[in-house]
């Protein structure tokens, strides 16, 4: 009941910008008193609080770490005591991690060519290293519990603002994204299918993705999505069951891996690196991470390992898709296979079931934040009702608009994931530390991340918004 009246207290101190995120761990649940592909938020109770991490679910010493921290570690462990196991931790920072970005990897590298791999490390690097900066920024200041909380403490009111803009939209756009899987996989699996309402003729894709967006519909309408979070903890054992059948259709089902792929393709990178930043784009998750955990020295860890696994699963995926597919791998793998056969049936039916459940866990802190922002309505559950059933029929216009997954994945992912995942913590982390004032090493290491980050926001962004464009032209 402590942490409620935590959260409960920091949230009407900054009127509604908090983000807080749950884990699926058991003893979270009992803290939080409630029941996350590759890469986030604001609640009035410790009940949404569980929402978050589970929509993630949602994804680790290139410095080591501060011997001043120590102090100051030991204290933030006394005043936030956690009770997550070392491998839970390790279990939630897998399923934050993994998401439906390891459908897009093998599109990355064909985008890219081989060399682009190097691009790919270089990322997962750069995330590693920013996670164990948002460790320390909390380090400092034992009040931190969410990253809202680093982006107030580093930069005031404006800097809680911006970080928790900057995460809404990209839960938004994600959640759109959802709608353009299922409906490109529902169109492949049943081609040929649509119909005519007053006049207008509704194609396959946008066909699926209204009868997708009214399935969900009910699941936003729930006050307790408690259910719906363990079915979103499947996100690590589907991202198993996509690789592996994946690989069984390469090597026993005659796809074979046998296409050579180009060595570069330098008008592909920006797409390519923009789409492996979203692989990693499970930043805001961590601070919930590292207060739930019962020994948060191991939280560095933490992040190691789920990294270095997140990083095999993604770079073998990207590999063998481009050896079976080359340069024709399409922007969702999943596309490619044939669907006749087994293991290529269990693979999209994999894909297709984790955006459903992970939908409503995506949308409800913005359906939240929304709440909270207005005055108290007179009936409650009405507002909620309306907000939800307004957010799902934006996204839906959104994803009927612009039905690219790639392209606006790779807009996500340039724009939003690097900014978040990469940018943010070097900045709060040099403010918070006072680094910039002392030129050294590490301020050398900041300040060259930050213009790496800032380099692929850049042209990404670019990238993606010309290719948007270019396709919505066709």
């Amino acid at each position: 009941m402590i942490e409620a009246d935590h959260h409960d207290q920091v949230h009407e101190r900054h009127g509604g910008f908090s983000l807080t995120t749950p884990l699926l761990a058991d003893e979270l649940s009992e803290v939080a008193e409630t029941g996350s592909g590759g890469h986030h938020f604001p609640a009035s109770t410790a009940r949404n609080t569980s929402v978050f991490t589970t929509c993630f679910n949602g994804l680790n010493a290139l410095s080591g770490s501060n011997p001043k921290l120590e102090e100051v570690e030991s204290n933030h462990d006394q005043a936030t005591p956690g009770t997550t196991t070392f491998f839970k931790t390790c279990f939630n920072g897998l399923n934050a991690l993994s998401g439906v970005g390891i459908l897009s990897v093998p599109y990355a590298l064909a985008s890219g060519g081989w060399l682009s791999l190097i691009l790919f490390f270089t990322i997962a690097l750069a995330a590693f290293y920013s996670g164990l900066l948002i460790k320390r920024c909390m380090d400092f200041d034992s009040n931190i519990r969410t990253y809202p909380d680093i982006g107030e403490r580093a930069f005031g009111s404006k800097g809680r603002i911006i970080i928790s803009i900057i995460m809404y939209t990209e839960l938004y756009l994600v959640s759109a994204g959802f709608l353009i899987l299922e409906g490109d996989n529902l169109s492949n699996l049943f081609p040929g299918v649509g119909f005519e309402f007053g006049g207008f003729a509704i194609d396959g894709k946008q066909c699926f993705v209204l009868i997708v967006a009214l399935v969900i519909l009910p699941s936003v309408w729930l006050d307790n999505l408690s259910l719906l979070s363990y079915l979103s903890a499947s996100g690590v054992l589907a991202s198993a069951i996509i690789l592996g059948s994946i690989l069984w259709t390469g090597a026993f089902d005659g796809i074979g891996f046998h296409q050579v792929g180009t060595p570069l393709n330098l008008s592909g990178i920006p797409t390519a690196v923009s789409l492996f930043a979203f692989c990693y784009c499970a930043h805001p998750v961590f601070p919930t991470l590292y207060t739930s955990m019962k020994n948060k020295h191991q939280f560095s860890n933490v992040l190691l390992l789920c990294f270095i696994l997140c990083t095999i699963c993604y770079a073998s995926m990207a590999v063998f898709g481009y050896l079976m597919f080359g340069p024709g791998v399409q922007s969702q793998i999943t596309l490619n296979l044939p669907t006749a056969k087994l293991s290529s049936k269990v693979a999209i039916y994999t894909t297709l079931v984790n955006p459903i459940a992970k939908y409503a866990l995506m949308v409800t802190p913005i359906i939240d934040a929304v709440k909270n922002s207005f005055p108290c309505p007179i009936n409650k559950t009405l507002f909620s009702l309306l907000v939800g059933t307004t957010l799902v029929i934006s996204s839906v216009i959104v994803a009927l608009s612009v039905p690219f997954f790639a392209s606006l994945m790779s807009l996500v992912g340039a724009f939003l994931s690097v900014t978040a995942s990469i940018i943010l913590p070097c900045l709060c982390y040099l403010k918070i530390s006072g680094t910039y004032r002392r030129f050294g090493c590490e301020l050398v290491l900041l300040v060259g991340t930050i213009l790496m980050g800032v380099a692929v926001t850049v042209f990404g962004t670019y990238t993606s918004v010309l290719e948007i464009i270019g396709n919505l032209r066709m």
